[in-house]
């Protein structure tokens, strides 16, 4: 019995060392297939992320309303509580009949509209009676129309004129025009301007519309024309420069453009990639009252040398994404970094968008909350925006804080959320300044909005000819889009600012600018108001 006992106890021993070696292998396993499933997610992850990008890429991108994000959460929601609680009734028996329509109201045409009348009578006569008529009233219904604009040859005459007496001749001296012993006139010369860096027209197709028309334009002849216009524009453009770097805040970014390479031999052409870098002010959000403008500048390369040159003169706070090019710029202490919070929700969206993770959708409407404050505080003067943030958007911006540090310590370092939360990480302290300062905003739009008609232009002129032709640009869209940032008909200003820039003092310069030209253009509006009043 002593010796069963034994080898019972040997067995039991053996059985037990095999128990511990299997369950030993199946830890061992289970982490492997643990790993494994990890690695797998992390990259089903990333292709997923990369083959959303591909089709934003290729079909263009969605919105990023956070009120669509919103709005596929609770959907989401509802159709799971509709499944859990599902009811035979037929809900059509309760559906309630839909209130009319409301009709749409439009607003009326404008005023300086030409107005042609036509009336129409159903006859001269009664035919009942054969009676006259009386009016008693008319209803008048307005239909907008269009005819095809027209050119027109000016023709400028200067008589040689000879004294009776003395026998002297005399002639008056000719204009000054926008490019001397050209035929072109201001207000075609903005218009060409327009067309094709505010509408996005290229010269060759400028040309044939011309053509259309029975005029002979190359779009070699109105290439020249730019350039000598562009430089002639080119104060006008340095005192928006100025007029920007005033500013206590301003907005940039860069977006690309291709630059033409010659190349050696017919059919050698190459492009490059080339840079327009964009620096934008714009307070009436904070009700400062002073005029917005952008300014653009172009180059061959994204060097940190083009920024730090473009603002060697500013000093204030900048708005930007994290673009490593700027430091050198922050280096200097003149300039100090708002980091924009609508690239930290882009990236996370974005992730949410390809995979609907739940952390990113909760991580895209805590920052929601901080834009329902924005937007409250839009248009408030700068105190009033600054206390609105210290009570409820800093309390929000904290727990943001806290709470991606909590979620990135629950997770794989190498995952796409991961990537995404890190990046927060490190741009919500640079981008916390614009709590304390009412002057500031949460995100860099505005410049964003100044590069789009870049991104629009450069599809259909594909690339700059030449670096002399990227620089021309960059006048011609700080020029353009200023104006159109301060409501301003773009083509009326520069032909009336090509009308008179030749003989225009260099010290006066600001009085060209397009709010200028608004403010003499109201006057004129309210004083010929009075007089028809009068």
């Amino acid at each position: 019995m002593l010796g069963q006992s034994l080898s019972h106890a040997a067995a039991q021993k053996r059985l037990k060392a095999e128990m511990a070696s299997v369950d030993a292998a199946l830890s061992a396993e289970r982490s492997a297939h643990a790993r494994a499933i990890q690695n797998r997610d992390t990259i089903i992850a990333d292709l997923r992320l990369q083959l959303h990008g591909h089709k934003k890429h290729r079909f263009g991108s969605k919105s990023e309303s956070s009120a669509q994000l919103t709005l596929e959460l609770i959907l989401e929601e509802m159709e799971i509580e509709q499944a859990a609680e599902t009811d035979d009734e037929d809900a059509s028996s309760d559906a309630e009949a839909k209130p009319p329509r409301t009709p749409r109201k439009r607003k009326p045409f404008p005023k300086n509209l030409k107005r042609v009348q036509t009336t129409i009578t159903p006859s001269d006569a009664c035919t009942d009676c054969g009676g006259s008529f009386k009016v008693l009233g008319t209803d008048v219904m307005e239909e907008l129309e269009y005819v095809p604009g027209h050119y027109i040859v000016n023709q400028i005459g200067r008589p040689r004129l000879a004294c009776t007496c003395c026998e002297k001749v005399v002639q008056a001296e000719m204009p000054s025009r926008p490019i001397p012993k050209s035929f072109v006139g201001p207000a075609l010369m903005a218009h060409i301007l327009c067309c094709k860096y505010g509408y996005h027209l290229p010269l060759y197709r400028q040309s044939q519309m011309f053509a259309n028309e029975g005029i002979d334009l190359s779009g070699s002849l109105m290439a020249g024309w730019v350039g000598k216009c562009t430089k002639l524009l080119e104060r006008v453009s340095d005192a928006i420069r100025d007029h920007v770097f005033e500013a206590q805040a301003i907005f940039m970014d860069d977006t690309t453009v291709k630059l033409l390479q010659k190349g050696k031999g017919r059919g050698k052409n190459k492009t490059k990639t080339a840079r327009l870098w964009v620096y934008a002010r714009k307070e009436n959000t904070w009700a400062s009252g002073v005029p917005p403008a952008v300014w653009y500048q172009f180059s061959t390369s994204r060097g940190a040398e083009h920024p730090s040159q473009h603002l060697a003169t500013y000093e204030g706070f900048a708005h930007a994404d994290a673009y490593a090019g700027y430091n050198d710029a922050y280096r200097t202490g003149r300039i100090k970094e708002m980091a924009c919070i609508a690239h930290v929700r882009r990236e996370i969206f974005d992730l949410y968008e390809s995979t609907k993770l739940p952390v990113a959708g909760e991580a895209v409407l805590r920052i929601k909350k901080l834009y329902d404050v924005e937007t409250q505080a839009r248009f408030l003067p700068a105190s009033e925006r600054v206390a609105l943030r210290q009570e409820y958007a800093k309390p929000i911006f904290d727990d943001l804080e806290v709470w991606l540090k909590e979620q990135l310590g629950k997770i794989s370092s190498k995952t796409p959320l991961a990537k995404a939360i890190k990046y927060a990480l490190a741009r919500l302290p640079k981008a916390r300044p614009y709590l304390d300062h009412g002057f500031l905003e949460s995100d860099n739009n505005t410049a964003e909005n100044a590069v789009h008609p870049v991104a629009v232009g450069r599809k259909n002129y594909l690339f700059m000819g030449s670096e002399a032709g990227g620089k021309s640009a960059a006048i011609a869209y700080t020029l353009i889009e200023t104006a159109k940032m301060n409501k301003v008909n773009p083509e009326a200003w520069l032909a009336w600012v090509l009308e008179r820039i030749q003989d225009h003092p260099a010290n006066r310069i600001n009085d060209l600018m397009p709010w200028a030209y608004q403010d003499m253009i109201n006057a004129k509006t309210a004083e010929a108001e009075a007089k028809g009043a009068a």
